[in-house]
């Protein structure tokens, strides 16, 4: 799914995609020398770019895999109390320690980016159309 480019975004990878391929994306540095890079990563590097260039700054956060509830409302952007709530209601899977609630960060990204299409869908049906529908031709 399409999101405007100067959104935050969570990239993680899957076991799998960590692999590269020869000849496929890389980052070649100021000596010359070329790394591979797996195609998600190059994503990720295509983002901060283009935000760059738009003269944003950039954060770059590296994240644990798991997340204690607070850290994780505030890696995407939303108020503790407000996951708090989706995760008691079981909208994303939690395991509780003593003093902690944890969440896994896959299941976070997989649960937020599912949570933006259903309002992206919402508002597109308010506005009474797709918006990649271009009218203006």
């Amino acid at each position: 799914m399409f999101r405007p480019t100067m959104d935050s975004r969570i990239y993680l990878l899957d076991e799998d995609e960590r692999q590269t391929t020869p000849g496929g994306p890389a980052v070649v540095g100021p000596d010359g020398r070329r790394e591979e890079i797996p195609p998600a990563v190059y994503r990720a590097i295509s983002h901060v770019l283009e935000a760059m260039r738009a003269g944003h700054g950039v954060k770059i956060v590296p994240l644990r895999p798991e997340l204690p509830i607070d850290e994780a409302a505030a890696a995407i952007g939303m108020g503790r109390d407000d996951l708090r709530k989706n995760v008691a209601q079981g909208a994303v899977p939690f395991r509780s320690t003593e003093h902690v609630d944890w969440v896994r960060l896959a299941d976070l990204i997989e649960w937020d980016n599912r949570r933006y299409a259903e309002q992206q869908a919402a508002l597109d049906e308010l506005m009474g159309g797709d918006p990649d529908d271009d009218e203006t031709s």
